[in-house]
């Protein structure tokens, strides 16, 4: 099989109703595989699927693994020279997936490939996830070609050119699969968010490279299948955190130390001042949680392969750029 399009379902037949459709309707070819990856279902997106698309291939998992692992169980199951990791609040458009593999087929250094995530409810903007490529900054702060921290930017083709980037959304993400395998997937310990950028770091400190195909657009809901939330933020802070000791050079670890305690802790401060104390209670969690998972971390750094150097960390602070008023990603690149 040469491309497998892998949509990660947990309990959202609203959305495989709302999206699979275009998935099925642009992604029939010889050599391509839709596969519909359910993380123990609950609801009846199984019997919906058996209704509506018998056709489709379905692995079952007996539970709700998170992102990462679940994805990681699936893939075992799936035989393919690329994997296209879909969200299942995606819609595509006609021959989306054929730049991606294009990219993959002509470029033997290119690990992951991203397409352009538009947003489905405003379809002439970018969508925060990923936007026309991601990358992070000096103290781990992801942000995107049309999204720096909360501002996300029309699009007017301004980002339309393919061009390396730091990571893909998970969202929509074309990889091949023997790097993904080499890589041991995603980390399960993170069970949801950054484990693509941690993925994806990893892949980049072996050598490889993650680019950006604008030909390629999809539409993503985003939030549709873990909407804004004290989990939400515990997972985002801490997995950022351990991503950070796991990958970043002994200079950025260090400084990332001493700066990153008094920007989360101004962070939980901020959500106590508006009366959102679960949220700020989110932060404290993850710190806490980061600090009990060190000797795991400790051992998981001593096993990131160092050969390459990671290109496109951003040498500054969004966060700085983004309170003196630079909200475009051309205003800071």
């Amino acid at each position: 099989m040469k491309l497998a399009v892998v949509i990660l379902n947990w309990n959202g037949r609203k959305h495989l109703e709302r999206y699979l459709s275009s998935v099925v309707e642009h992604t029939t070819a010889e050599g391509v595989e839709i596969v519909v990856a359910d993380n123990g279902s609950t609801d009846d997106s199984l019997i919906w699927l058996r209704l509506r698309y018998p056709e489709l291939r379905v692995v079952r998992l007996d539970k709700n693994y998170g992102f990462a692992e679940g994805y990681n169980r699936a893939l075992m199951e799936v035989e393919s020279d690329y994997y296209l990791l879909l969200n299942s609040d995606v819609e595509v458009t006609a021959g989306w997936w054929q730049p991606l593999v294009d990219i993959l087929d002509n470029n033997s250094d290119v690990a992951v490939v991203a397409p352009k995530l538009l947003s489905d409810k405003e379809p002439d903007r970018f969508e925060y996830a990923g936007a026309a490529g991601g990358f992070i900054d000096y103290l781990g702060y992801p942000f995107c070609r049309g999204r720096i921290l909360s501002a996300v930017e029309q699009d007017k083709g301004q980002y339309d050119s393919r061009r390396d980037i730091f990571w893909a959304s998970g969202a929509a993400m074309c990889c091949r699969s023997e790097v993904f395998r080499a890589m041991g997937g995603f980390d399960a310990d993170f069970f949801a968010h950054m484990e693509e950028i941690d993925l994806q770091w990893r892949m980049q400190l072996a050598g490889w490279r993650i680019v950006a195909e604008p030909r390629s657009v999809v539409y993503h809901l985003g939030g549709g299948t873990l909407p804004a939330s004290p989990m939400k933020s515990y997972l985002n802070h801490r997995n950022n955190l351990a991503m950070l000791y796991k990958c970043s050079t002994p200079m950025q670890r260090a400084v990332v130390a001493v700066v990153r305690p008094l920007t989360d802790m101004a962070e939980a401060m901020a959500y106590l001042l508006t009366l959102r104390p679960r949220m700020a209670w989110s932060v404290v969690r993850a710190w806490w949680s980061f600090i009990k998972w060190h000797k795991r971390l400790s051992k998981k750094r001593s096993e990131v392969i160092r050969r390459a150097k990671v290109r496109n960390i951003y040498r500054g602070s969004i966060v700085l750029r983004y309170i003196c008023g630079k909200r475009h990603f051309n205003d800071i690149i």
